[in-house]
């Protein structure tokens, strides 16, 4: 559904120093830089896949989904999607995709969300007897019957995020790139868009792509995540593989009946967190069953389990290495 080869989008970028000199000499000498947002990305995306596009900020995640719905045509190489070149925005190709970013809005701030969806209708040339099933089941889905009939100005954001969903998904789209959709909402309107981005996915068979900050909506929707760094794919594979090439240890949670000392602790692995009714280990995978055993021999314990790290902390290491994992190849 979406193939990418040698994916490239470079900018020349007017740079100068601060101060009025260096202003007045910029009105007749300019000196740009190339910013390299994407460089030499490849990678190709199933239909019905739902893909995670991870990295930390200006890796170049909005620019490659800007070009795959053909807002920016791109510096070097070639991209498919749905059978399309997107930079040509024919169409049969603006009928197949959608891009919500969650920033910006389509919505008419003084009017209604009705009045968008009509809108996308007329604009996507949507049969009425479609448009009127189609909006019926994204009415029941997000819970909006009666919130899209007020001015879009006078809903709060996790409604507006909710109707921006529904306008952008109007036309029926095969291919959906969402850019923050959950950013600034709170954590159960994430939930509910997490769990109508899903269904709607399972039920239409739509393709997805999704950039996200927040783990718990790629963990949710995105069994494998693309990692790009500096412009470069560093990671392609499924999420917990990810986390195990960056974090192969395992946290071993120590529930306590009394305090313990840190002695006793650190004999077993070590510590992440410690306090007089709980402990986090940290316990390299070959070691588990042998730490185990010596807690429940030797700890006062009420309750043990083994964890993988959180997949925030994953993703914050990784970001912090400005998107490159362990091995710097694709998996």
């Amino acid at each position: 559904m979406i193939v990418a080869r040698s994916l490239s989008k470079h900018y020349e970028v007017h740079t100068r120093l601060p101060g009025l000199s260096a202003a007045l000499k910029a009105l007749v000498h300019r000196t740009y830089s190339t910013v390299k947002a994407v460089d030499d990305v490849s990678f190709e995306v199933a239909a019905g896949e739902r893909v995670g596009l991870l990295g930390p900020n200006g890796a170049g995640k909005t620019t490659t989904l800007k070009v795959l719905a053909g807002l920016l045509h791109p510096t070097a190489g070639t991209v498919s999607v749905a059978g399309h070149d997107p930079k040509l925005r024919e169409d049969t190709f603006l009928k197949s995709v959608t891009l919500v970013l969650g920033q910006r809005q389509q919505l008419h701030w003084d009017l209604p969300p009705v009045e968008t969806f009509e809108l996308n209708r007329i604009l996507y040339d949507v049969p009425r007897a479609m448009y009127d099933a189609t909006l019926a089941e994204l009415t029941a889905l997000l819970d909006i019957e009666l919130v899209a009939r007020r001015p879009t100005r006078q809903l709060s954001l996790g409604e507006r995020m909710k109707c921006e969903l529904a306008a952008a998904l109007i036309h029926g789209p095969k291919v959906l790139f969402l850019d923050e959709p959950t950013l600034g909402l709170d954590v159960g309107m994430q939930v509910v868009l997490r769990r109508f981005v899903r269904s709607y996915c399972d039920r239409s068979g739509a393709t997805l792509i999704l950039t996200s900050h927040y783990m718990d909506d790629v963990v949710a929707l995105c069994p494998r995540v693309i990692v790009v760094g500096k412009g470069k794919v560093a990671f392609d594979g499924a999420l917990d593989v990810l986390a195990r090439r960056v974090r192969p240890e395992k946290h071993v949670v120590l529930r306590l009946s009394r305090p313990v000392a840190r002695e006793a602790l650190e004999r077993l692995g070590a510590i992440v967190r410690h306090d007089d009714g709980e402990a986090v280990l940290r316990v390299d995978p070959a070691r588990v069953r042998d730490a185990f055993a010596q807690a429940l021999a030797e700890l006062p314990l009420t309750d043990l389990t083994v964890e993988n790290p959180p997949i925030e902390e994953v993703m914050a290491e990784v970001f912090a290495a400005g998107g490159a994992t362990p091995t710097e190849s694709v998996s």
